[in-house]
């Protein structure tokens, strides 16, 4: 299992996520949900292995991730927010690249990512160069990156950013079927709606706070609301979004 305790990033004595704490096992997908600024992105670094905390700890089957990190990474599957890819290199060649640092044997390498390029409609660009992509085949290309070595533990961060319908609909059953399959799922995302259907339990932060954790029909109880938007909304303290909609249109329409 992937575990977090007391999870903490300060910067500059300013805390970005505190005292988190929240355990993955086999088979689960953890939604991660929060405002921008609530500390996500954050966490993702942490427990990637990008960023050491301040205090407390991550632990993979009970070991700190710090102490294996080369081992840990090895078993990670990991789909950034933003996809900075390197923009001189073809799609094959970023994945070749990727398969290699993951200590994947060529020739499955190849038979792995010449499908997956297949499955997402990528295949006929393989030898175009990452800049020529659009922004949805950029995010198709780290997805087959973040899969193709068929990773123990999977870290999406907004991963349905840029694909169109059809290949954010394929994602989402993928991501069910690995669940499945008994991969750990960390799911970090805006989109509430495909966080609900898929998550098997949540963790709402706001601030660098935690203020719920648990299953949906969970966090809708302990709010007393009825869908999960209006739950997240109240704990996060959101603005009135219907209300702002109406000042934005009245401003529109002032002489």
């Amino acid at each position: 299992m992937l575990e977090a305790r007391g999870l903490t990033k300060c910067y500059a004595t300013i805390p970005a996520v505190s005292n988190v704490n929240f355990t993955v096992r086999s088979g689960e997908i953890l939604g991660y949900l929060g405002p921008n600024g609530s500390g996500k992105s954050t966490t993702v670094k942490m427990i990637t292995g990008l960023m050491e905390p301040t205090s407390g700890q991550v632990l993979y089957h009970g070991v700190n991730i710090k102490d294996e990190l080369p081992a840990y990474k090895k078993v990670l599957g990991y789909v950034p927010e933003e996809a900075l890819l390197y923009p001189y290199l073809t799609g094959w060649e970023y994945l070749e690249f990727v398969g290699i640092l993951r200590g994947m044997d060529k020739k499955l390498l190849r038979k792995r990512a010449d499908a997956l390029l297949q499955l997402f409609l990528l295949f006929p660009y393989r030898h175009a160069t990452i800049a020529s992509y659009s922004k949805g085949m950029r995010q198709r290309v780290l997805l087959i990156a973040s899969l193709m070595h068929d990773p123990e533990i999977l870290v999406f961060d907004e991963p349905l950013s840029g694909l169109d319908v059809t290949s954010a609909v394929i994602f989402r059953k993928v991501v069910k079927s690995l669940s499945e399959q008994g991969k750990i799922i960390f799911y970090c995302s805006h989109v509430l709606e495909v966080v609900e259907k898929l998550s098997s339990h949540l963790l709402i932060l706001s601030k660098g706070n935690l203020v719920a954790h648990g299953s949906v029909s969970d966090v809708r109880k302990m709010t007393g609301l009825a869908t999960l938007e209006d739950s997240f909304s109240h704990l996060v303290q959101e603005r009135d979004a219907e209300q702002i909609a109406h000042d934005i249109v009245e401003v529109m329409a002032t002489p």
